[in-house]
């Protein structure tokens, strides 16, 4: 028997970015299909669909995995448009790199297109010994102040064991306003303001 009433899985697109060899494809795939895959760089982008828990239900999330050296950052803003929020993948193990990161993420977070929505650092390769902590790259990508009009969370990850991937996702999830969510916000402030106008009528 059909299950008549029941209601649809919330999906939500994220956009996955970060330098060359940050280790997206490898996390992505990791995370897909529990497999260690021996990437090359992306050209172009990957699409994948996984599942992640937001509170009490399961959301589907079309992740959009874009290549990430220089030539191709020029193209990354062709796919802010539509976009629910954005996980950014940071090679922990590279000091030497980490301004560059840092600097392509600010740039991104500028876009009108991205703006107040919610961003997920990934710290990858903390299985190495030379990775930079949580605590660094919130310091150095300078969070507090770049992302105060956003939420924001940092998530010490390896693409490689597979460790802290699941929880990252899982907080993109729950940092997601679903359309479902905005519909409620708009009817709850259309109700506040209805008894506001109420009250003002009756000279209360």
């Amino acid at each position: 028997m059909g299950q008549r009433g029941s209601r649809p899985q919330p999906e939500a697109r994220v956009l996955l970015l970060g330098l060359d060899s940050a280790g997206k494809s490898t996390l992505l795939y990791k995370l897909k299909y529990n497999e260690s895959v021996n990437t090359v760089p992306t050209i172009g982008f990957n699409v994948e669909m996984i599942e992640a828990k937001k509170k009490r239900e399961t959301v589907a999330l079309t992740v959009w995995d874009v290549g990430g050296q220089n030539t191709m950052r020029h193209y990354w803003k062709s796919f802010y448009q539509d976009t629910a929020g954005l996980v950014f993948v940071v090679d922990s193990s590279n000091r030497r790199r980490l301004d560059e990161a840092r600097r392509e993420l600010d740039h991104a977070l500028r876009s009108e297109f991205l703006q107040g929505l919610p961003v997920v650092i990934l710290a990858n390769k903390q299985d190495l010994p030379e990775a930079v902590s949580v605590t660094e790259i919130t310091e150095r990508f300078h969070l507090r102040t770049m992302s105060a009009e956003r939420d924001w969370f940092v998530q010490p990850c390896s693409a490689v064991t597979g460790a802290g991937l699941i929880e990252g996702f899982q907080k993109v999830a729950n940092l997601l306003k679903l359309p479902s969510e905005d519909v409620q916000d708009n009817i709850k402030e259309t109700v506040q303001y209805l008894r506001s106008k109420s009250v003002t009528s009756m000279g209360l």
